[in-house]
């Protein structure tokens, strides 16, 4: 664990200058207007990839996530310095009571950004109209199978019928175009792609296959269920699948259009040559650490600066000089994953 605290922020290190108008900028040129906020480690699903024993907190203790005030100051000081993009993601963000409270919380910021959600859709049926009319403008549901049986073998639940009602309900609410997050699992679900092209052919969705990601308590599971994802994305651009451009705020999915097709399709694919090129999305934990790589070796701590509006500007600093420490990529290709033990601990 990195010990910044004394050199970031001004106390006992040298002098620390004033946020500058570059805002978020790494050594190599990369700017970071895309923020993925935890807002709990805790999720009620046990998918196999990932918490398979459900969650379990951390040598037994209950655990202290940010508070709104700490969230929403948080948003403010990556706002100021130039993020246009929140996503709010878990664990299950809808776990925490207060997630509608928090959405309105960033969407009345000052150059609000445009606020995203990660759900696993449990509770989308129920709330989708109150997320959508509190400043949501953008949801991502994860759904590894539309065959019951195998959606409940993956993900340990068994209300696949009621996140589809929920898609439904979010259309309802007007929402458009969702994405939804898929994961790659060979001999799981990878049989099942004529099925996933039926389902969008007609559906405002963008159906985002996200290849697997080793992580520190599932090596044996990678190694059984990885699945490279550039062979499918190679054998749908043959079948007319066109690549389309992506956005200054957009995340890594390569997305691509047909046609023949309503839907859209998207490949989170980390194994590739020069992933981390275009990386422009920072992590803020549930506990409140910078990660500045899904796979790096640690977390900055910013919850001490997190505690009065006015600690805005040593907050501000402190981001600004975390950045000049990130790689220029991960390492995943030498088979090293950081400290990452599961992926409900940062948000994917």
């Amino acid at each position: 664990m990195w010990q910044l605290n004394q050199s970031l922020d001004g106390g006992q290190g040298a002098a620390v200058p004033a946020p500058s108008a570059t805002g978020l900028q790494d050594r190599f040129a990369r700017r970071f207007g895309y923020l993925r906020l935890s807002l709990t480690e805790v999720c009620n699903f046990r998918c196999s990839y990932c918490l398979p024993d459900g969650y379990r907190p951390a040598d037994g203790k209950r655990p202290g996530f940010l508070g709104r005030d700490e969230l929403l100051r948080v948003a403010r000081a990556f706002v100021a310095l130039g993020t246009t993009k929140i996503r709010l993601t878990g664990g299950e963000p809808s776990l925490r009571r207060d997630l509608t409270e928090i959405i309105a919380d960033l969407a009345a910021l000052p150059q609000a950004p445009r606020l995203a959600l990660t759900t696993n859709g449990y509770r989308l049926q129920a709330q989708a109209a109150a997320w959508r009319q509190a400043g949501l403008a953008q949801l991502n549901v994860s759904i590894d199978s539309l065959d019951p049986r195998e959606f409940a073998l993956i993900t340990g639940d068994s209300r696949l019928p009621q996140i589809l009602d929920g898609l439904e309900a979010a259309w309802a609410a007007g929402f458009g175009t969702i994405k939804v997050n898929t994961v790659l699992l060979k001999g799981l679900n990878d049989h099942a792609l004529g099925n996933f092209l039926a389902w969008i052919r007609d559906k405002p969705i963008q159906l985002r296959f996200i290849e697997l990601m080793q992580t520190g308590q599932r090596q044996a599971y990678f190694d059984r269920h990885h699945l490279d994802g550039t062979a499918l994305l190679a054998s749908l651009l043959n079948q007319g699948w066109q690549p389309v451009p992506r956005g200054v705020d957009d995340g890594p999915a390569q997305v691509l259009r047909h046609p023949d097709y309503v839907g859209e399709l998207g490949f989170i694919l980390p194994y590739s040559p020069d992933f981390c090129a275009s990386c422009n999305r920072l992590r803020v934990s549930a506990s409140g650490q910078l990660h500045l790589c899904l796979f790096g070796d640690g977390g900055i701590d910013l919850r001490d600066l997190l505690q009065a509006d006015a600690q805005q500007a040593d907050l501000m600093r402190r981001l600004q000089q975390a950045l000049q420490h990130k790689a220029r990529a991960h390492r995943l290709h030498q088979g090293n994953a950081g400290v990452r033990e599961h992926l409900a601990s940062i948000g994917g």
